[in-house]
């Protein structure tokens, strides 16, 4: 019988560079560069007045990482945010291990949404020009992000107004969806959503299995090549609207049109007279 080493997944103390957890090329460490280097935050300095009294304040540059990346991660209220702080290795290396309260990050999204919009598409404009945004993130209920703006370097400015837009659009649908968390009574954990996701997977991977053992041969086309099978209604089929001329007549099928010759050489039936028209 194989013999394999045990993988030890309990919780261990161990020495952390948070710094080196940031990984380049990834869309954590390109957040972290974007916050802390290449977009103005000093309109958030106005918010304060404990430059001489009082206690220091959390960066907004923090506060805005991390909750950036929670909604990357699908994560939109403050309660989870805030723990999450405190268990995944990726936002402490994003927050510093500075574990902010949920209370400290409600107070900042509920009244600096109007601010915090712009940041975000900004941060989410350059990151998807990156490829850095996957399909799987930012998976939030009502919030569409535009297609890849990678894919779209050339235009003229009304097009990239209209690409910032929608990017703005899709920043205020998740500070939306965040504050209408926090609004919640309760709040599933992160235990229960991951559990919730697994048995997804565990259903999903099931019906898969069950439609492969009910249909094991390929769908074949007229001439005998495969065509693509659709799991919901195997036998249904695309279809195809009626093609119009340019003058909105039906156009004939290739198979019914008649070559420029046949029509050359039919006689005409009728002659237009001289006071026709």
């Amino acid at each position: 019988m194989a013999r394999y080493k045990y993988i030890d997944t309990q919780p261990k103390l161990i020495p952390v560079d948070l710094t080196a957890q940031l990984l380049p090329g990834t869309f954590e460490h390109a957040l972290h560069h974007l916050l802390d280097h290449a977009i103005d935050l000093t309109p958030f300095d106005a918010r304060y007045r404990n430059d001489l009294t009082g206690a220091p304040a959390y960066p907004p540059a923090m506060l805005l990482r991390v909750v950036l990346f929670a909604y990357a991660r699908g994560i939109v209220s403050s309660r989870a945010i805030a723990q999450a702080c405190q268990d995944h290795v990726t936002f402490i290396a994003l927050s510093g291990d500075s574990r902010p309260h949920f209370t400290t990050i409600a107070h900042f999204i509920s009244t600096l949404g109007d601010q915090i919009a712009p940041i975000f598409a900004a941060v989410l404009a350059v990151c998807d020009r990156q490829g850095l945004i996957g399909r799987e993130m930012f998976a939030i209920d009502g919030v569409k992000l535009p297609s890849n703006a990678s894919k779209q370097r050339s235009g003229s400015r009304a097009d990239f107004e209209r690409q910032a837009t929608k990017m703005e659009r899709a920043a205020e649908q998740m500070l939306a969806r965040h504050r209408a968390e926090d609004a919640r009574d309760g709040e599933p954990s992160l235990s229960t959503k991951d559990q919730a996701r697994q048995g997804r997977l565990v259903r999903d991977a099931a019906e898969l299995r069950t439609w492969l053992a009910q249909h094991p041969h390929d769908r074949r086309g007229a001439k005998g090549a495969v065509r693509k099978s659709n799991r919901t209604d195997n036998e249904s089929r695309r279809w195809r609207p009626a093609r119009v001329s340019s003058k909105g007549i039906p156009a004939w099928p290739r198979s019914m049109r008649r070559t420029r010759s046949s029509w050359t050489h039919r006689p005409m039936a009728w002659a237009p007279s001289k006071n026709c028209c």
